[in-house]
């Protein structure tokens, strides 16, 4: 992986673990991700498969849809944490859903929060979208309450959701609507 300069949080209020690296995924980021997607913390709290390969991740990547904003945490030049925004079209277009995750062993460091605060920042002062949607699986409080510090809210529980190490889990359905976040700095 290539030397990656230093990069600056999108918000200057943000406060970045030190030494962390965020920055935009690259096809050459595949088996750094495929090798983190692998962590069975990582994938208990995705709707990822066991064993993923690199190229999948690859073909992936390089397939994004247009308007998307995938990054990459960084530390030490290891790939330990990722986000994606995908934006909706047509009546749609003022919202976005976003898809994140953290390598097992940095969890509780803070990068998440960077990660969440850098796609957070893009969906406000650059995209303009109104409305971010993402899924959790009820049993990931930790994610939850950092959704939660950014605005994000409950709005539904989705009831065996998806089928995790041999059952069933529900998850919840949240959203941050920016005008709610306007209203509360106001």
């Amino acid at each position: 992986m290539p030397e990656i300069p230093p990069t600056n949080p999108i918000n200057p209020a943000a406060a970045w673990p030190s030494g962390l690296v965020i920055r935009a995924r690259t096809s050459a980021d595949a088996e750094g991700i495929a090798a983190v997607q692998h962590l069975p913390g990582f994938r208990a709290g995705t709707l990822r498969l066991p064993y993923p390969k690199a190229g999948d991740v690859r073909k992936f990547i390089e397939t994004e849809a247009p308007g998307s904003v995938s990054l990459v945490a960084l530390m030490d030049n290891t790939i330990v944490g990722d986000i994606g925004l995908n934006r909706f079209t047509g009546r749609r277009a003022h919202a976005a859903s976003i898809g994140m995750g953290v390598h097992d062993d940095y969890q509780r460091r803070g990068i998440g929060r960077a990660l969440l605060g850098e796609i957070v920042a893009i969906a406000d002062g650059w995209l303009n979208i109104a409305r971010l949607e993402l899924t959790v699986f009820i049993d990931n409080q930790a994610a939850i309450r950092l959704y939660e510090s950014f605005g994000f809210r409950v709005e539904g529980t989705l009831r065996d959701y998806a089928y995790r190490a041999g059952g069933y889990v529900d998850a919840h359905t949240m959203a941050r609507l920016r005008a709610e976040q306007a209203e509360k700095s106001a």
